[in-house]
């Protein structure tokens, strides 16, 4: 280390600045703060990115949320917080007309709007452009009492940035591409979409996008839109889009009351609700899109013009890009007849995994406990459970908590009071 925390001590740091942790900071403000990043709470947050932002890379004009406006950053926990959406829209002088569209679901781009809009009353809070490469242990009368929080700002020297009472990891998702393949110019996750696609020429003429979720269908519905003289193959390991179950009865596990619930069943009880409601969230599309898909692959049938093709029950084999492009094969798993794609680009729309918290906790591990299956062993508050040697809170949430808190752990849907929670626990702590 290159240089010694300063004379103050955090009581809370972030790290990470997503929809979680700015919920976090909305809820400290809320409980314990006076005004809008003035809490009596001393926090601090380190995000990587240069700027807030949320799934830009997918923020396609006419998509919308999948979840309610109300289960924004804070209305679930407080409905009279000033971070709500309907806040958000009365500043924005458009609740009326929103209240005309007769929708719970607000387009993204203004949902991303929205948590810019409270994002950026943290601003103070905030270090972007920060990469936190550690949490070290600070000992006092041999006990772990705080932490140093420690990285690098801008590619510079490792330092120690922060010394805290309480850490709190919400480090989001991380892309995740089939083993052996590259991201590229031509090579790209879903997550960069719009960002790819717009150095793409517009006489682009076949593309391929491989994936069977929500992700997948919205590439290809944009991809067909964007390049009117272009092939959009779809690679789907299915027979087709698989319709997510948002029935009002089945929504019921992103409640608050169902993460109680959750937590407190046994492992196989938790494994069998898992299996059973993976089709609210993973590889799953709106039933809306996925029809309007089917009638724009049936009408370019009928007129002899197909440029959306669903190549079902496949996978692909092998992807290698040359100067002209990306050749692309195709296998079909019913009959292994194998076909080769020319593409000029190639969208990998195979979802995310949760990053994970582990290695900043290296210098911790051992005082850190691991469940059944080796994992780290987190309280109901999101706590990480800890030996008697360590008396600061470590917290961890997102979806590295699935396993523990349940589907809606690393979801909007209950974000406002997971944060809550949280807050909670590091006032009363």
């Amino acid at each position: 280390m290159t240089a010694q925390p300063g004379s103050s001590i955090a009581d809370v740091v972030g790290i990470g600045f997503g929809p979680s942790n700015l919920a976090l900071a909305i809820a400290l403000e809320d409980i314990a703060g006076t005004g809008a990043g003035s809490s009596e709470v001393g926090m601090k947050f380190y995000e990587r990115q240069p700027e807030f932002g949320w799934h830009r890379g997918m923020l396609m004009e006419d998509a919308t949320m999948q979840v309610s406006f109300l289960k924004d950053l804070a209305t679930m926990r407080n409905p009279m917080s000033r971070y709500t959406f309907v806040s958000y829209l009365q500043e924005k002088g458009r609740i009326a007309e929103f209240i005309n569209s007769k929708t719970l679901y607000p387009l993204r781009v203004e949902f991303h709007d929205y948590l810019e809009w409270a994002a950026h009353r943290f601003q103070s809070n905030v270090s972007y452009g920060s990469e936190i490469t550690g949490i070290r242990p600070v000992v006092e009368n041999g006990v772990v009492e705080y932490v140093d929080v420690v990285g690098r700002t801008s590619g510079g020297p490792e330092t120690v940035v922060q010394r805290t009472r309480n850490v709190v990891i919400g480090l989001g998702l991380t892309p995740r591409l089939p083993e052996g393949v590259e991201e590229s110019e031509r090579i790209w996750h879903s997550s960069r979409l719009l960002h790819r696609a717009g150095a793409l020429t517009r006489d682009a003429r076949s593309l391929v996008v491989v994936g069977s979720g929500q992700s997948a269908a919205e590439a290809a519905d944009y991809l067909h839109r964007t390049f009117p003289d272009a092939v959009v193959h779809t690679v789907l390991s299915r027979y087709g889009y698989s319709v997510a179950d948002d029935s009002p009865f089945v929504n019921g596990i992103f409640d608050p009351e169902a993460v109680d619930q959750f937590f407190d069943a046994p492992s196989e009880a938790k494994q069998r609700l898992l299996d059973y409601h993976g089709n609210t969230n993973y590889s799953v599309v709106d039933l809306d899109l996925s029809q309007d898909l089917y009638r724009r692959s049936y009408q370019e049938k009928v007129l002899g013009k197909q440029r959306l093709r669903m190549l079902n029950t496949s996978r692909v084999t092998s992807v290698d890009e040359h100067a002209a492009g990306v050749r692309v094969v195709v296998e079909s798993m019913s009959s292994g007849h194998p076909q080769t794609l020319d593409a000029d680009a190639v969208v990998f729309a195979t979802g995310y995994r949760p990053s994970d918290p582990v290695p900043l906790l290296q210098d911790l591990l051992s005082e850190c406990k691991r469940d059944e299956e080796g994992r780290l062993s987190v309280e109901r508050d999101y706590r990480v459970t800890t030996s008697d040697a360590v008396r600061c809170g470590i917290y961890v949430h997102g979806a590295s908590t699935e396993s523990s808190h349940g589907l809606s752990a690393g979801l909007l849907s209950n974000t406002a009071v997971r944060s809550g929670e949280i807050a909670d626990s590091i006032l009363k702590r």
